[in-house]
């Protein structure tokens, strides 16, 4: 498998290969970002609030499940899926096995597990991608399998 991290160039479709690995920069996560992400976002008391969240679920104040995915989304942005034409979704499946807590140091290890090339539109294809969302410790706190559009090289 290969590995890439902040490459130079842009990847297309005919550039992927199954098994291919990809890694993303880190983005530390605070009391404060969990707090206002969720005010705006998913106000509720496991979200916004420290005391209340000690008697929750979560045994403690968590980070919006949508607050992960956001960071998710840009750490591949910024070079964590490097593909040309951008990272455009076409389907997906989430799942949040570990809530996400402030001081945890967050990266994204993504998988390219799928390629089907387009028979209606022959300059793309779909690529299925599995990120994993990890903290410091190696906890996943987020798993996504997405399928998106890649767009091939102008020949």
């Amino acid at each position: 498998m290969s590995k890439m991290s902040a490459p130079a160039a842009r990847l297309f479709l005919d550039d992927l290969h199954v098994g291919q690995t990809f890694a993303s920069a880190d983005h530390a996560i605070d009391e404060t970002q969990i707090k206002a992400f969720a005010v705006q976002f998913d106000p509720q008391p496991f979200h916004t609030d420290t005391e209340a969240a000690a008697e929750t679920l979560f045994k403690g104040l968590a980070a919006s499940g949508w607050h992960t995915a956001a960071i998710t989304m840009r750490l591949n942005v910024d070079g964590g899926l490097p593909f040309a034409g951008g990272i455009v979704g076409a389907g997906g499946e989430i799942n949040w096995p570990n809530p996400t807590r402030a001081g945890d140091v967050l990266h994204v290890e993504s998988e390219v597990v799928e390629i089907t090339p387009s028979r209606s539109k022959p300059d793309r294809g779909i690529v299925t991608v599995i990120s994993r969302t990890l903290n410091q410790r190696g906890d996943v706190v987020q798993t996504l399998k997405a399928k998106l559009v890649v767009f091939r090289k102008s020949l």
